[in-house]
């Protein structure tokens, strides 16, 4: 059925409330946050932005404060206790929604301005099941060094082809870290936030898809911090590819009930998302020196497959890296960003990357499961405009 998008001026928009996670922040996060708030191309009288702070995060507090925020911002302290996580913290702040939508921003986004009047008419032109909206998450600090063009690469693989591809397909998807748009009945009719999942993204996402809730794709792009430091990379990772595994455990105890209840479809992309994602990560080192052995060593692996195989394995094994690599260099043409394209050739680099994040992942799923690796923010400030300006005008990029 052909949906019609209500006329965006003159109407009377719907309260929206914005809930933002904080701890720790450096001032200048706090002040970008409320500028970035504040360039929202949506009525301030229907906002309700709520900055969820930490009883002990005395600093924030302060800077939060010292700027004065004005009156659409709420300061709420997030009671102490076990476990200390974002998830928490949301579940604490939507007691004190007063919207009818709710999006989560990290206190570093950049979120374009028209992104919530997009997000209100795909939800007023839609039926009530769908839930929730995904935009494309990117990043503002893209050229700061060789680790953050890799990261922008990997995103847009992620959100400009895969998500909107498995969306196209009505298949199931995981939800991005932040800018996830809901309605606000559906989120507390799913039971919000899994407090101890340190994806609770993915998880939430696909509870709504369980519950027979809809979860699509919003054509809007969020803008965040880039880890530029390989450690903070590796840690942020880490905890990424932990919630996957924590998600899948989840999820997947009984599969032929959860088979019964998202079909098979969805069944099939859960598995090979949540579940594939962390085990592609942890094979790609070993796979990697042993099709390097098969090339420079053969008579060293001929135990673990015979000869005749080398080469329908190999094949296999580059076929794989193809389609990643080839997967972000669509995404690098639909946004026109050319200058990044060299950079996809050291993708199965970076992939090695990821394989070392995920065994520290699996040794902290066995040993402390619930640990939030927190990302520190301010490193790069999104003023910094560092990212690849399209060479042209942009292609276009489907309905809003």
């Amino acid at each position: 059925m052909k949906v019609t998008v209500p006329p965006t001026q003159g109407r009377d928009w719907p309260v929206y409330t914005i809930l933002v996670p904080m701890y720790r922040e450096p001032p200048q996060v706090v002040a970008n946050l409320l500028a970035a708030l504040e360039r929202l191309d949506y009525p301030k009288d229907r906002l309700d932005v709520i900055l969820l702070l930490e009883e002990d995060d005395e600093s924030t507090l302060q800077s939060c404060k010292s700027l004065s925020p004005p009156g659409y911002v709420r300061l709420i302290t997030v009671p102490p206790s076990l476990p200390r996580t974002k998830p928490k913290a949301l579940n604490w702040g939507l007691l004190f929604a007063h919207g009818q939508y709710l999006t989560v921003y990290d206190a570093e986004d950049e979120p374009e301005p028209d992104q919530l009047k997009k997000a209100v008419m795909r939800f007023e032109g839609s039926q009530e099941r769908l839930a929730c909206l995904q935009p494309a998450l990117n990043f503002y600090n893209v050229e700061s060094n060789l680790l953050t063009r890799l990261f922008c690469l990997e995103y847009t693989a992620w959100f400009d082809n895969l998500i909107p591809g498995l969306r196209a397909l009505g298949l199931a998807f995981p939800l991005g870290g932040t800018s996830n748009h809901f309605r606000i009945r559906a989120l507390t009719g799913a039971g919000a936030w899994d407090p101890f999942n340190v994806t609770e993204d993915a998880d939430l996402g696909f509870r709504l898809q369980r519950l027979g809730y809809r979860v699509s794709f919003l054509r809007s792009t969020t803008f965040e911090e880039a880890s530029s430091r390989l450690h903070q990379w590796m840690r942020q990772r880490c905890r990424w590819i932990k919630g996957y595994m924590v998600t899948w455990i989840v999820h997947a105890r009984r599969p032929l009930h959860l088979l019964r209840e998202v079909g098979a479809g969805a069944w099939l992309s859960f598995h090979l998302l949540i579940g594939g994602t962390p085990l592609a990560f942890l094979a790609h080192i070993p796979l990697s020196v042993l099709m390097a052995l098969s090339l420079v060593q053969p008579h060293w692996v001929e135990v673990l497959y015979p000869s005749w195989s080398r080469i329908p394995l190999a094949s296999l094994w580059a076929s794989g890296i193809a389609a990643g690599v080839g997967a972000a260099a669509i995404g690098l043409v639909g946004r026109r960003w050319w200058r990044l394209l060299p950079y996809c050739l050291l993708m199965p680099l970076y992939w090695l990357l990821h394989s070392a994040a995920a065994w520290w992942a699996l040794w902290e799923l066995l040993l402390k499961p619930y640990y939030w690796q927190r990302t520190p923010h301010g490193y790069h400030l999104p003023a910094d405009r560092d990212r690849p300006e399209p060479e042209a005008a942009p292609l276009s990029r489907g309905r809003a």
